[in-house]
């Protein structure tokens, strides 16, 4: 069986497309929480629907609730003013992972960032996935968009709950001790990394039946720089492994290492139909570009590429069989590229259920058959020498930060 030793019975999975539905869901739920919201996001942004999380929290915090916010430290390098005082004055913990300091990113060991995006509510209730705290419509570097970016969340109840409220206080409490110890308080900052290696679980009961939600077998994969280096990759390649029919996958920064890129070719070439959804606009130099200098060998293996050209592509989804005896499907924070597999914190949910796994093929297929552009053998071959310079400079680039990072890939 699958990932049998991973993925545990009796989990309650909802799958949510799109920024505004998992607010909507996000605010409900801290909304009806009883004693505490804990999130860690890679982004928190204060425009459009993203206040509404905001307002959200704020609320909780004033019902007397113990709320828990943790943000990356290049993803939201400083909190507004005004939301400043708004969350001291409510009672809102707010933390910033590895905060950037003097040098910034001049530090190859600050690429480590916390990518991950979840939530546990009272310890019972968990979001996962791939959505930042960040507008559908509204990007901080492009503005107002044309259309609302693609990305996946899921909400959950069951086993994976208590895992991810886990890992959550552990950092909480590593982040509060490196503050203590900035702070020259020492005490506090023993106390503070003993809470850590204790996790210290907030197992809240809850009386309320869930509703609407599919019960399935699920588990979570996490990836640190600690115990868990390889864990979601491993968990791709044994997917694909066991592939037999179908692979979808939708990535927003892909570059595929070497054990990755085998194990869709080889898939290919046993019959399997693979197809990969990656970004069509651009948005960073070097995950651009340096991702088409693979385009060349997955096509020629038989793997169909193509390219999301909507909006800005966000989602880290895979589907694999999803009309088979054995189906497999993980919805999370973790690109398939160096970036993500080698120095980020990430999250993803795999789910081994034909329900789910199909819900989210018919997802993908949407987007695949409306709004993307198949990428063609031919007119790749015959791409502009200018465009092949940009591609290489940009896979070159990557290398190099990864040698400064002392990593192979």
């Amino acid at each position: 069986m699958r990932h049998a030793s991973l993925l545990r019975d009796g989990h309650q999975i909802q799958l949510i497309e799109g920024g505004q539905a998992y607010f909507e869901a996000l605010v409900s739920a801290i909304d009806q929480a009883r004693s505490q919201v804990h999130i860690e996001t890679y982004i928190f942004d204060f425009h459009g629907g993203a206040v509404l999380v905001a307002e959200a929290l704020e609320r909780a915090a004033r019902r007397g609730l113990r709320v828990w916010v943790v943000v990356d430290g290049v993803g939201t390098p400083a909190l507004p003013a005004p939301w400043r005082a708004r969350f001291k004055q409510a009672g809102v913990d707010w933390r910033v992972y590895s905060p950037l300091g003097t040098l910034g990113l001049l530090i190859p060991s600050r690429w480590r960032r916390l990518h991950r995006k979840l939530c546990v509510i009272d310890g019972h209730l968990a979001f996962c996935g791939g959505i930042n705290i960040l507008d559908d419509w509204y990007d901080p570097r492009h503005g107002t968009l044309v259309q609302p970016r693609l990305d996946f969340a899921v909400c959950a109840r069951g086993a994976l709950v208590q895992q991810m409220q886990e890992t959550m206080a552990q950092l909480w409490w590593r982040i509060q001790g490196v503050r203590h110890v900035r702070q020259q308080q020492f005490p506090e900052a023993f106390s503070s990394f003993r809470a850590a290696g204790l996790h210290l679980p907030w197992t809240h009961d809850d009386p309320r039946e869930p509703e609407g939600r599919l019960v399935a077998k699920a588990g979570l994969l996490l990836r640190d720089n600690v115990l868990n280096r390889t864990r979601i990759e491993r968990a791709y390649l044994k997917a694909i492994g066991a592939a037999r029919h179908d692979i979808v996958i939708a990535n927003a920064y892909f570059l595929p290492g070497r054990r990755l890129r085998k194990a869709l070719i080889h898939a290919a070439q046993r019959g399997v139909r693979v197809r990969l959804l990656l970004q069509g606009r651009y948005e960073y130099f070097m995950q651009y570009h340096a991702v088409r200098t693979v385009y060349g060998v997955l096509l020629d293996a038989g793997v169909q590429i193509h390219e999301y050209t909507a909006s800005f592509l966000h989602a880290k989804v895979a589907v694999v069989d999803p009309d088979n005896e054995r189906p497999w499907a993980t919805v999370g924070s973790s690109n398939l590229d160096p970036l993500s597999l080698l120095l980020a914190r990430e999250a993803n949910v795999v789910v081994a259920d034909p329900v789910f796994a199909k819900q989210l093929c018919a997802c993908l297929n949407r987007a695949i058959e409306h709004h993307s552009t198949p990428v063609v053998a031919a007119d790749y071959t015959r791409r502009p020498w200018q465009q092949r310079l940009r591609d290489r400079v940009a896979f070159a680039l990557m290398r190099l930060a990864l040698f400064l990072t002392g990593n192979r890939y």
